[in-house]
């Protein structure tokens, strides 16, 4: 069975019935909606259709909004500007005018204050590198270093420099409204740059009744000076490789994503790694041999989850570039991991009471662990502990909880109504497991759980044999 879970990101390519269908059976986890294109009516209609298909499939399947975030783009241009190097170029804030052949506005205000002679600007996604000559009043001046042309709405990136953006836009906040009416299971923060940013979500999710968790995306340099601070407030992370290639050294790149990687996992965060796994597979039906070890490492070193972009929002292949994951992840799982999870410190009762079974289940090669929990704590610090061939089922009687549960490592989620005597649960643990072929007789279940009555708590491990 495969412990790294799947995000796929739908779009045009992904939307009907069927082909979510075979997504889910192809080995899709989470299906992720990008607000920095999807439509409100068009998500009114998938979040039913997903939950449909997935009640049909009987899988147990979460919904991550992907928030646009504060992104800086440039505005409308009548035609597109054909750049070379050594052009000027103009981009203007608050309605200014400039005399230059080249010229565009820009959606910040805040462009002029925050940008300094010498910064480099990368327009387009890195196609356009540029370098600031100078700026006066409304306007930043700029020598083009690279060719390329210059369209509409293209995103800008400011390596290096503090912009002061709010972390959501108004049109942020519209969004999660919209995705805590549907109940939506995550929310992602776009272009997270500290601690704060993710409380200023959390204010605003409490503000609409919601507690949904938040993915963290780590996509700028001062994202990663702060990324121990952010792992530790947020939910999950994603390593957002798209923008923070960009912002980063490419050499770079690699470091940071195995030092956050390695972090959450010390942590106890769940992290995703994402963006171009699949890169070639938007139009081609096989990948390159450079992804399929791009793909590999994000698998050794035991990322919870790898996520799809534009390979299965508007690629030709979706549910070949989920074939392609299922595979590398299952063959890579079997030949060992990075292990950064060993030696993690157990520090409170839970994480104690969780570390004991994992070490007992990694003494026995044919055990399963059996978590029983209300809220998916006692999971998340079983599986964030990374046993070694166990997989870990967790049964809840809640229903988002089981969703939530989608994300985490290794971990199978169950809905079961909880009965007052615990050994009555294991039983019923048991039969389930037996019935859908997830355990066979003679196996040995290191059984959880950490039950709160009252003011009480009880936690406990338990080495059982399915006889």
């Amino acid at each position: 069975m495969r412990k790294t879970k799947i995000v796929c990101t739908l779009g045009p390519a992904t939307e009907s019935p069927e082909t979510l269908s075979a997504l889910i059976a192809t080995g899709t986890n989470i299906f992720r909606l990008n607000m920095s294109h999807a439509s409100h009516d068009w998500v009114r209609a998938i979040v039913p259709r997903i939950r449909e298909v997935a009640r049909q499939t009987s899988a147990n399947i979460a919904i991550m909004m992907d928030t646009q975030g504060p992104a800086i783009r440039t505005g409308t241009v009548a035609t597109s500007l054909n750049l070379k190097p050594g052009d000027i170029i103009e981009f203007t804030v608050r309605g200014a005018r400039s005399e230059e052949q080249y010229s565009v506005d820009v959606n910040y205000d805040g462009l002029v204050d925050d940008i300094a002679e010498g910064d480099v600007v990368l327009v387009d996604n890195g196609n356009l590198h540029m370098k600031v000559l100078g700026k006066a009043e409304n306007r930043v001046r700029c020598e083009v270093l690279t060719k390329g042309v210059l369209g509409s709405r293209r995103h800008i990136n400011l390596p290096g420099v503090k912009v002061n953006l709010p972390p959501l836009t108004e049109k942020d906040i519209h969004d999660m409204k919209l995705g805590v009416e549907l109940n939506v299971d995550y929310f992602a923060l776009s272009f997270c740059r500290e601690a704060a940013d993710i409380e200023v979500m959390r204010k605003e999710l409490r503000r609409l009744g919601s507690d949904t968790h938040i993915i963290a995306k780590i996509e700028d340099q001062h994202a990663v000076q702060y990324v121990k601070d952010i792992i530790a407030a947020a939910d999950a992370i994603m390593v957002a490789r798209g923008d923070l290639g960009i912002e980063c050294p490419m050499e770079e790149l690699p470091i940071i994503q195995r030092r956050i990687v390695k972090l959450c996992l010390k942590i106890g965060t769940p992290v995703i790694v994402a963006t171009h796994m699949l890169e070639s597979m938007i139009i081609n039906p096989l990948p390159t041999r450079a992804e399929i070890t791009d793909v590999a490492n994000a698998v050794f070193e035991q990322a919870d989850a790898i996520m799809l972009s534009g390979e299965t929002s508007v690629g030709r292949y979706p549910v070949a570039c989920v074939e392609v994951f299922d595979r590398v992840a299952r063959r890579i799982e079997r030949s060992g991991g990075a292990d950064f999870a060993s030696g993690v410190p157990a520090d409170g009762p839970r994480e104690k009471t969780a570390a004991a079974a994992v070490s007992i289940a990694n003494d026995f090669p044919h055990s399963k662990i059996v978590v029983f929990t209300f809220h998916g704590y006692m999971a998340r610090f079983v599986a964030h502990l990374r046993p070694r061939h166990a997989p870990i089922h967790a049964f809840t009687p809640d229903e988002r909880v089981c969703r939530r549960m989608a994300l985490w490592y290794d971990v199978q989620a169950h809905r079961m109504k909880f009965h007052p005597e615990p050994d009555k649960n294991v039983f019923a643990a048991e039969e389930a497991l037996l019935l859908k072929g997830l355990a066979t007789s003679g196996d040995h279940l290191i059984v959880v759980t950490d039950i709160v009555e009252g003011d009480r708590r009880h936690a406990s491990v338990q080495l059982r044999v399915i006889p």
